[in-house]
């Protein structure tokens, strides 16, 4: 059913040469388009478990009763070979309890699938902020090992892989549930591979309105401080059960992070809590909330790096909040409301020369980030 190892895949170019791409997957299998066909009963509709720009995802049972998501690629996909061979060789090459795991793929007759392990409780966007029948009971514990699982797999792909990784659009349907609800970051189609020694990249903004940090969907410069960006919205749509992506919240239609930052100007932090939590350690949950703000501020230098995140979320720690600087907010054009304030902030992050003060500096101030957080006796 599927062969091991290597595999070659064949590209057209100016409709008369064939040239061949040696596809070297290391740790995946190639299966036959008509082997995964029967894996999904064709492709029933009955078996679709999700979609987005790059095509549709389909359940299926392999021959030795193995159970998998299939990524179909559709023809209008943006994703083209380059970024397919890409996601093939990240996910191939980085294995982590908290990253889906790639067992195969498929290139033939113009067909391009990837084969994931199958995870029982669909994604966050499903169990967290879905339809009622949909959701799963997540309660307080569970909602913490969603966070730290998921900054645990980021902080991997930042600071552990060779060369490093940024995802790039982390958000709630990324993040997948095994059948303990046990967090695994998914879908690297628009990850990029960083060179030890680029310090932000250029390049085509992709990702989702609602999780984008400004300097990023402003002015395309990306780096590991856009995903501590991303996941910051991330924990509060967790605590808040609502959708940062979907949901204006007040008169004034403010975004959720906007939201949450003026609720903390009012004290009245805990009105964000998901109506579902009914029982929360407070200040734990407020620390949460708290951590979240730090990784979404305006200039990117001000956010914490992942491993200093974990750290915050997982020890006891009193934040010293008058460090904490208002988040950055981006705005598609066709808004009417524009955060001008945090817009001006961002693009000033993004502009050259300009300088700011990074309490979070790992490599020759992390006495800085030591008078951030504070230690609380036990």
């Amino acid at each position: 059913m599927g062969c091991s190892c290597f595999g070659v895949l064949q590209s057209h170019k100016d409709n008369k040469e064939t040239q061949v791409q040696e596809l070297t997957t290391n740790n995946v299998k190639l299966f036959s388009y008509n082997s995964l066909r029967s894996a999904t009963e064709h492709f029933h509709p009955s078996n679709k478990i999700g979609g987005g720009g790059f095509g549709v995802v389909y359940k299926g049972v392999l021959r030795d009763g193995t159970r998998v998501a299939i990524k179909c690629l559709s023809a209008e996909s943006k994703q083209g070979t380059k970024e397919f061979l890409t996601e093939i060789n990240v996910i191939s090459n980085t294995r982590h309890p908290n990253l889906v795991q790639l067992i195969g793929c498929c290139v033939e007759s113009g067909n391009r699938m990837l084969i994931y392990e199958y995870l029982e409780n669909n994604s966050l966007a499903s169990a967290l902020l879905g339809s009622k029948g949909k959701r799963a009971p997540l309660d307080w514990p569970k909602r913490v090992a969603i966070c730290l699982g998921t900054a645990s797999g980021l902080a991997f792909l930042h600071e552990e892989a060779a060369p490093p990784i940024v995802h790039r659009d982390i958000k709630a349907s990324n993040i997948l549930l095994d059948e303990n609800l046990h967090p695994k970051i998914g879908d690297f189609g628009l990850a990029k591979l960083f060179p030890e020694n680029v310090t932000h990249l250029s390049t085509r903004v992709a990702g989702t309105i609602g999780y984008l940090a400004p300097e990023y969907a402003l002015f395309g410069q990306l780096t590991k401080k856009a995903d501590v960006y991303s996941f910051g919205v991330l924990v509060l749509e967790i605590i808040s059960g609502r959708s940062s992506s979907k949901s204006a919240f007040g008169v004034d239609l403010l975004v959720l992070v906007e939201w949450v930052w003026k609720l903390r100007e009012e004290g009245r932090l805990l009105d964000i809590i998901d109506p579902e939590l009914t029982e929360y350690p407070e200040s734990e949950l407020l620390r949460f909330i708290k951590v979240s703000l730090f990784c979404t501020q305006a200039a990117p230098t001000q956010r914490p790096n992942m491993k200093q995140v974990i750290e915050m979320l997982s020890k006891e720690v009193n934040l010293n909040e008058k460090l904490l600087t208002e988040p950055g907010v981006y705005r598609s054009h066709s808004s009417k409301r524009l955060s001008s304030g945090s817009l001006k902030k961002s693009s000033s992050a993004g502009k050259k020369g300009v300088q700011s003060v990074n309490p979070f500096a790992t490599s020759t101030k992390f006495e800085s980030f030591q008078s951030v957080t504070q230690m609380l006796p036990r």
